[in-house]
């Protein structure tokens, strides 16, 4: 699997801090409500699925019950940003250049921020998520931040309307809000909650979500401990 951000969001990598703020409804309590989560089970080590510009790592480091967190990222430009954002935390920060697809090592929880939604398909996720259970150690937890749609498109309808009123409302005009879908729609798949946590849930995860703004939401997936 290969992908550039550059190329996918037609943006200079060091904009993309300031522009995923006027795209996505409610990021910054995206990010801080799954650093919480993440930091809530004291975790050794945190794998950070398709890392970017470290936002999330960076956040999750910031809990001092919190051990090493492993930047994970195939695009090399945004693992160079990612690197510079958590320099501070020292060996706490791994940087780790290699797609999700490829193995994963054992850990205690994996982070994800507007990643996963690049898996296309669920049949695509549900490997994934079968893999990370797989990887994580009992009671560990795979909390991703990420845009759903239903499959519906009537009740989609009015979750595209609100996330087009954040983009105008952060200075963005209404043709644009809208024409953004189009152009993200070539790499990005929202696929309906209901769907992703039936699939967390298939492969042994107790699965909810925890926060939600519009389409923007937050999901908590543990694996069950040892009893």
């Amino acid at each position: 699997m290969s992908h550039s951000v550059r190329s996918h969001l037609r943006l200079e990598i060091d904009d993309y801090d300031e522009k995923i703020r006027r795209w996505i409804p409610g990021y910054e309590r995206m990010i801080g409500t799954a650093a919480e989560a993440v930091a809530e089970i004291s975790p050794d080590l945190v794998v950070d699925i398709g890392s970017g510009t470290g936002a999330l790592a960076e956040a999750i480091l910031e809990h001092g019950s919190v051990g090493t967190v492993q930047l994970l990222d195939i695009d090399p430009e945004m693992l160079k940003r990612g690197a510079r954002r958590v320099e501070r935390f020292d060996d706490r920060a791994r940087l780790m250049l290699k797609s999700y697809d490829h193995p994963f090592e054992s850990c205690d929880a994996f982070s994800a921020s507007l990643s996963l939604h690049h898996i296309s398909t669920l049949q695509g996720k549900a490997d994934l998520f079968r893999r990370v259970f797989a990887a994580l150690r009992p009671g560990g937890v795979l909390v991703n931040g990420d845009i759903n749609m239903p499959a519906d498109l009537d009740e989609a309808q009015p979750l595209y309307g609100f996330w087009a009123e954040h983009q105008v409302a952060n200075g963005i005009s209404e043709d644009q809000a809208w024409a953004n879908f189009d152009v993200w729609a070539g790499e990005d798949t929202y696929l309906p909650l209901v769907d992703e946590l039936s699939a967390l849930r298939a492969v042994g995860f107790e699965a909810a979500r925890v926060w939600n703004e519009g389409p923007v939401g937050v999901v908590v997936a543990r694996k069950p401990s040892r009893r």
